[in-house]
């Protein structure tokens, strides 16, 4: 199903210069995958969010039975690790070297046979056509990828690699949510006026600082353009959970003025 794995051991975390980032990452999404700080107090930074358990309950009612499962910006292993104790076949997919060291030191004390995948996600050729059951893309990762081809491209091999009848379980931000809050509405009037009419970025397309970070990345969606970019990589939603507003439960009452309401969505999807 794999290729030999890269190795990540010696990988350099010195800064390339921008033409030699990889294809889709922006810088401060390169910076977030190599700080070996933010790997290392990731679980304890996040320990007490109830949204980790919210999505594992999804997960769990999405992956019914063993097979091989493979999570997508897999981070410090937290929606990995508990279906390799139930016995799948359980692959970490990251840009990370630090991220994916704390998996394997995990996996080690628990003695679980978990695979490690160093990778940008929009070179997955090293995944075989139809060769998983499951896969996820949790946490925003989608939303990390800079540009709609990039992040097309990136679901394009996750259908090529979903095998005909496997799910396919993903998490987005919701554009509007940023309405809440006086920042998030300046922001949301520079993205979808000033920055759309220069042609400078996307809409949707946040830059902000994150734990040192100065220009971290995030793609926010609208709830049309979340479902229509996944159903036309080929997969059919079958269910569309919206998020409270601290990402924490499903929201509650999502048919009143859940588009703007929600903080984003999980979308549980079939590959026909």
């Amino acid at each position: 199903m794999l290729q030999p794995n890269v190795s990540y051991e010696n990988v350099s975390s010195s800064p390339p210069p921008d033409w030699r980032l990889p294809e889709g990452v922006p810088r401060g999404v390169w910076e977030y995958a190599n700080r070996t700080h933010i790997a290392g107090d990731y679980d304890e930074e996040f320990a007490t969010n109830t949204l980790f358990d919210f999505d594992e309950k999804v997960l769990e009612r999405a992956f019914p039975t063993p097979g091989v499962f493979v999570d997508l910006g897999c981070g410090t292993g937290r929606a990995l690790l508990p279906f390799a104790r139930r016995g799948f076949r359980a692959i970490g997919v990251d840009l990370s070297p630090p991220f994916l060291r704390i998996v394997g030191e995990k996996a080690a004390c628990e003695r679980l046979p978990v695979e490690r995948v160093l990778a940008n996600l929009m070179e997955l050729g090293c995944f075989a056509d139809a060769s998983v059951d499951y896969a996820a893309c949790l946490f925003s990762t989608l939303g990390m990828i800079r540009g709609r081809d990039n992040r097309r491209r990136f679901l394009d091999h996750v259908f090529r690699m979903v095998r005909p009848g496997g799910v396919f379980v993903v998490h987005v931000h919701n554009r509007w949510h940023n309405l809440r809050d006086p920042q998030g509405r300046a922001w949301l009037l520079r993205n979808l006026v000033w920055e759309r009419l220069r042609g400078t970025r996307e809409p949707g397309d946040k830059f902000f600082p994150y734990r040192g970070i100065q220009e971290m990345f995030l793609h926010v969606y609208t709830r049309g353009e979340f479902t229509a970019e996944v159903a036309s990589a080929g997969f059919r939603v079958r269910e569309l959970i919206a998020l409270d507003t601290v990402r924490r439960h499903e929201l509650p009452r999502p048919w009143f003025f859940g588009r703007l309401r929600a903080n984003g969505w999980i979308a549980v999807c079939d590959r026909p």
